[in-house]
């Protein structure tokens, strides 16, 4: 079992991690996609694409995507050709933001998204061909019984795929990162969003969450099987594959 510590976006909140990260991003909904972009310099967008390519393999016809947000990752499963993508997340304004988006776009019929506890899905057993998680996996309450969860709804033969930061270890990627993450990002952050808790966060999160090994250790003992890792851009993200 992970002993990582708690960290929270509200640091004096007596409410539950669940509870402060679903406020949090419903406070920041209405600029997350320009900030998530902006700050990462649009590096972000190739990172599904590759996590998207390698679930591609499994040819998935239903796929789950876990804290969808406003659903880019879900918008970028659409290439596979799927019958169905399912986006779950708790934030309702991240929700509704993402279903302005797929009406935009046209991908109502394609996209479902859904308010859904990671660690209490509303699904049966073995019901995904592939379950998708982006920059999520670090805002669970419990690592384990959500990561459990996943593979509880996962078909038989299907994958998931993690997608999330991790900490550079090579110079001068470790020490330009540093400096960005911990000094710039939550300060850009806190003037577009009016937010300070939430870029300060990320940081942080990152900082305290189970990385590399010691995530494919947890991943494997909730079920998942052949589990790997890729890293992108440095290793500033992993990208974690799973199978059942």
């Amino acid at each position: 079992m992970s002993k990582n510590k708690i960290v929270t976006p509200f640091r004096d909140s007596d409410s539950s991690k669940k509870e402060q990260v679903a406020e949090m991003f419903d406070n920041i909904s209405h600029r997350y996609d320009f900030l998530n972009h902006f700050l990462s310099f649009g590096i972000d967008k190739i990172w599904r694409k590759k996590a998207i390519k390698i679930i591609g393999r499994y040819n998935p016809k239903l796929i789950l995507d876990i804290a969808t947000g406003t659903g880019d990752f879900a918008i970028e499963a659409l290439k596979l050709n799927p019958e169905k993508v399912i986006g779950v997340d708790i934030s309702n304004g991240m929700l509704d933001k993402g279903r302005e988006k797929m009406m935009k776009k046209g991908f109502e019929d394609k996209i479902t998204l859904q308010n859904g506890d990671s660690e209490n899905l509303p699904f049966d057993d073995n019901y995904f061909d592939a379950i998708t998680v982006g920059f999520g996996v670090r805002n669970f309450e419990n690592l384990e019984k959500g990561l459990a969860e996943m593979y509880r709804v996962l078909n038989v033969g299907g994958v998931s795929a993690v997608l999330e930061f991790s900490k550079p270890k090579r110079f001068p990627v470790k020490q330009t990162y540093m400096i960005y993450s911990k000094y710039i990002m939550p300060k850009v952050g806190k003037t577009i969003s009016k937010d300070a808790s939430a870029y300060s966060y990320l940081p942080e999160s990152i900082e305290a969450f189970p990385e590399g090994k010691e995530f494919l250790d947890i991943y494997e003992s909730v079920g998942f099987k052949n589990v790997s890792k890729v890293k992108v851009s440095g290793g500033i993200a992993t990208i974690y594959i799973g199978e059942k």
